[in-house]
């Protein structure tokens, strides 16, 4: 997937972003000031940056001034509308937030990387190729017939992959707010596809949550 640079002075926060975005196939370089981050940045290129404004060192708008085309999503203090307007005005692609939630932070990096096609435009896995561009499925080469929710729920278990998602955001995420049916859909679509693409082993069932698409890498 992508090359991730982290740029995040907490330990804690630092590691949790880097792990779940490894979890779902990224590859990430953490570091935690300012100054460490401009060197990273002249010795690899990364193809996105999340970046605290809050910095020891330099703080993330002169990291950002440095960084040059980096797709990069800032993240600021609660409250901190000044920083967020002034980093959207320098051109950052997105803010998040904190606190924030975990899986909206994954669903934006995703949006980042889809708009600045940094993000590749399918992905292969056990012989089913899910194409982004074209929402074609394909098992072993040949193109699998999917209604719309089909594919939007195996994209959000791809995009997601390796984390337990509950039954009711697989709601929020593929059939969204408004939809007023019950958890019930999901389970049928989630059949539907494991016997279709043969991912009876790969989507497991979370007990009394919901489900996970298991890829290992």
């Amino acid at each position: 997937m992508a090359e991730i640079l982290i740029v995040e002075d907490e330990t804690a926060i630092n590691e949790l972003l880097r792990r779940n975005l490894e979890l779902v196939g990224h590859r990430c370089r953490s570091v935690y000031d300012g100054k460490a981050a401009v060197e990273v940045l002249e010795e690899q290129a990364f193809d996105l940056m999340l970046l605290d404004i809050m910095l020891p060192g330099l703080d993330g708008f002169e990291v950002y001034r440095e960084a040059g085309e980096i797709p990069t999503i800032f993240l600021t203090a609660k409250g901190g509308l000044t920083d967020r307007v002034k980093g959207l005005r320098m051109g950052a692609d997105d803010y998040m937030v904190k606190p924030f939630e975990m899986l909206e932070l994954l669903a934006r990096v995703e949006a980042v990387l889809r708009r600045t096609h940094k993000g590749g435009k399918d992905f292969t896995f056990y012989g089913v190729r899910i194409d982004f561009e074209s929402r074609v499925i394909e098992k072993d080469g040949q193109a699998v017939d999917c209604t719309p929710r089909e594919y939007e729920l195996l994209e959000t278990l791809v995009k997601n992959r390796n984390i337990a998602l509950s039954r009711e955001r697989l709601l929020e995420l593929v059939w969204g707010y408004d939809y007023e049916g019950d958890t019930r859909t999901v389970d049928v679509h989630i059949q539907k596809l494991r016997k279709k693409l043969g991912l009876e082993e790969c989507i497991k069932t979370v007990y009394k949550l919901g489900y996970r698409l298991e890829i290992m890498k």
